[in-house]
């Protein structure tokens, strides 16, 4: 737990309550690498009630020995800035469910566990849930243009406001029809910065019909040169300090589709809300 500043910082604006959708995660890898990546909270409204997920890449979670999720703590229902909790899980890589189609890179866990394994310790975490009802489904990805501006948040290259806690904010714009799968995929590209460390970023359309953010995805690979003809998507690794790919990276992001995770949030309460 760290409390470098002890201030409530008011979530009163769509771009604030951004930078606590996400959380930290943080890993040690088999080779015996470290890494940083993103997840985020959803809340699932469903037949029983509501239930909250943390969600990210399957290739963040694979082949983890150990992991940590970092949060902010909250006082009196406001976040704390520089005061976070690292909830360690047991066990990492067992511990999430994989999306049921193994092409699909999502892996989520059920956060209630987490939450009360802080309370137990005195710790109240701070998290601002995406609304399932916010989750961009074929129709409204039909409603939209072919370029549209996005919004993404997270730790890309491992860079946050270590101090704060705080992600960092970035934007750019969809580079293939948000209603069309790029390569048969449930997926489109974006035209940004993606790096190591992006990996599980929520990524939202900005909507210009003035219906607000809309979550349109999640951030799984990135497009890089390995020769002057080839251009190659792979996962976005977790950030390892600054270690470099070893291939020219050409500001393409390969996000997966809202519609793939509510699958996903969908086959975890047949199992068990957690």
């Amino acid at each position: 737990m760290s409390a470098a500043l002890a201030h409530p910082f008011v979530v009163d604006t769509p771009a604030k309550r951004l930078l606590f959708h996400t959380v930290r995660v943080e890993t040690t890898l088999a080779d015996g690498g470290s890494g940083a990546g993103t997840a985020f909270v959803v809340e699932h409204v469903h037949a029983r009630g509501r239930t909250r997920f943390v969600v990210t890449n399957r290739h963040l979670v694979d082949d983890v020995t150990q992991g940590a999720l970092v949060f902010t703590l909250a006082h009196q229902g406001e976040p704390v800035l520089g005061s976070r909790f690292e909830v360690r899980i047991e066990e990492f890589a067992e511990a999430w469910q994989r999306h049921p189609d193994p092409a699909v890179d999502l892996a989520a866990l059920p956060l209630a566990p987490l939450q009360q394994a802080a309370e137990q310790q005195g710790a109240t975490l701070y998290v601002q849930p995406i609304a399932s009802d916010r989750l961009a489904d074929a129709t409204r990805l039909a409603q939209l243009d072919a370029l549209e501006e996005v919004w993404f948040v997270g730790y890309p290259s491992g860079v946050w406001d270590s101090v704060h806690a705080l992600p960092i904010l970035r934007r750019g714009t969809t580079a293939t029809p948000l209603a069309v799968d790029f390569e048969g995929q449930p997926a489109f590209l974006v035209d940004a910065a993606v790096y190591p460390g992006s990996s599980g970023s929520p990524v939202f359309v900005r909507a210009a019909d003035g219906s607000g953010l809309w979550l349109a995805g999640v951030v799984a690979a990135v497009f890089f040169r390995e020769e002057s003809l080839r251009l190659t998507p792979a996962p976005v690794p977790a950030a390892a300090g600054l270690q470099a790919m070893g291939s020219e990276m050409i500001d393409l992001g390969l996000v997966i589709k809202a519609e793939a995770l509510q699958t996903l949030l969908h086959e975890m309460l047949r199992a068990g809300p957690g």
